[in-house]
């Protein structure tokens, strides 16, 4: 089993930065891909950021593209999400996510093996 702990969450203001972590254990002598994806109330959940196990590969949606900068210490077993210039539409709880299927980014919720609970954050305007 793995488990995934996001920590780094909180209240900011628009155009702060906030760096989010994602710790994992349990199995962590396997390989993952890792994924930072993100809910607003009322909302799906919707991609915001990936990265392979080797770190050589990462993807972003298009609305934090320039902004987030998703980065891994596998040392550490812990994955970031580094965030600029935050704005209101930012708001949400956001999750990190493990695939198995670690030499390949993915922008979708089905293809994450592992969860963890999320972390809030809210940008105030």
């Amino acid at each position: 089993q793995v488990q995934l702990v996001e920590s780094g969450g909180g209240l900011v203001q628009a155009g702060d930065s906030l760096t989010l972590s994602c710790a994992v254990s349990g199995r962590t002598f396997r390989r993952y891909a890792m994924g930072w994806f993100r809910q607003a109330p009322g909302k799906e959940r919707e991609f915001v950021a990936a990265i392979t196990w080797t770190g050589g590969s990462t993807e972003y949606a298009d609305s934090v593209k320039g902004r987030f900068t998703i980065s891994r210490d596998n040392a550490k077993n812990t994955v970031y999400l580094q965030m600029n210039s935050l704005e209101p539409e930012d708001t949400a709880v956001y999750y990190c996510a493990a695939d198995r299927t670690d030499w390949r980014t993915s922008q979708f919720v089905r293809e994450y093996d592992y969860w963890g609970r999320g972390t809030q954050v809210t940008v105030s305007s």
